[in-house]
């Protein structure tokens, strides 16, 4: 009699009014398709990541760019720029005409990203894709560091010791490439040049400075449109990028392709345009709704993408210093990540 009377109680306490169920259901449904949408982001953000030096790759002709890289990034700025006006037009977002103090944050990122956008393609000249995406999570190590010094944000010591993981593992990757010596390598062979190095340096660093910037004045706002903020940092790639176009072109011989944008274009160099493009928006996706740490994430994932890529598109041989290199990296990923609930 007293367990009937104690199951009773228990079974009257746990059962839920009707309007209570069907809002805690709404609410896991409507959890449930938010989970399913930042999968999908994160997805797709990993394999246009990954595919970009495969592209590049592809557009070389006789080991040289054909194209002007100003004209590529620009034509990506544009598309950028286009795509959070549409999209800022039918959120029917109220605008304001933007103050010069409200504009004038965007120009650091905006310049940190010519100078990378334009050095990530020139330095495919100088390494192989694989090892391209290997030393590009780099990025790690100089995010994490500018991390501690701008945002203030503390790193665990698993995380520390990823970085220095990492660290490690661009040294093997760079110490493989750089055995073998003499005439250009192809995209088919593990290479990396000095200069390769030290562009690769350079981009990493600009990188983490260009990612922390972008996050603390895309954060700095809350309540501030995701798309006006890209219009404005898109504002002034644009310009910029323009600029360092018509400058170059003024140095171009004067034939009849002078001053054409789509001077060496092809079917890839258009892949480039459509794919980074997609990638610069969905990175401020991250940046705005998470955080750089996400960020480097689908970085990270990007380096299996390209080189599964590299290897069924170019036949990459990878020597044993690759393969310690990926394994160090995914090593240090899991520690990176391993103190995140």
């Amino acid at each position: 009699m007293y367990g009937f009377k104690k199951f009773d109680l228990h079974f009257q306490t746990n059962k839920l009014p009707t309007h209570v169920y069907q809002f805690k259901k709404n609410r896991c449904s409507k959890d449930m398709f938010v989970s399913l949408r930042w999968a999908a982001l994160l997805c797709t953000g990993t394999l246009v990541y990954g595919s970009y030096s495969t592209f590049v790759n592809l557009c070389e002709v006789d080991g040289k760019i054909p194209f002007n890289s100003s004209s590529v990034v620009l034509m990506m700025e544009i598309g950028k720029f286009l795509v959070s006006a549409i999209l800022l037009h039918a959120s029917g977002y109220e605008l304001h005409p933007p103050s010069l103090s409200l504009c004038l944050p965007f120009a650091l990122p905006a310049v940190l990203y010519f100078i990378n956008n334009n050095l990530a393609v020139h330095m495919q000249l100088q390494m192989d894709p694989a090892s391209y995406q290997v030393l590009s999570n780099l990025k790690i190590v100089s995010t994490a560091i500018l991390y501690r010094l701008i945002i203030k944000r503390n790193l665990s010591l698993n995380q520390w010791l990823s970085v220095g993981i990492l660290t490690f593992a661009g040294f093997c990757n760079s110490y493989g490439g750089l055995q073998e010596k003499g005439e250009m390598k192809t995209a088919g062979e593990i290479h990396v040049t000095i200069l390769g190095l030290v562009m690769m340096v350079i981009y990493c660093t600009l990188s983490g400075l260009a990612g922390v910037a972008t996050e603390y004045i895309l954060k700095k706002n809350v309540v501030m449109s995701l798309h006006y903020q890209n219009i404005l940092l898109y504002m002034f790639g644009i310009v910029i990028n323009f600029c360092s176009w018509f400058l170059q072109e003024m140095d171009h011989p004067k034939t009849e392709s002078q001053f054409h944008p789509f001077r060496g274009y092809s079917v890839f160099t258009w892949m480039i345009v459509v794919t980074q493009a997609t990638n610069g928006l969905i990175m401020s996706v991250i940046m705005k709704h998470a955080s750089n740490i996400t960020r480097l994430f689908v970085v990270s994932c990007a380096m299996l993408v390209a080189t599964g890529l590299s290897v069924s598109v170019f036949n990459t041989r990878i020597n044993s210093f690759f393969v310690l290199s990926l394994i160090l990296v995914l090593v240090a990923l899991c520690l990176y990540h391993i103190d995140r609930k």
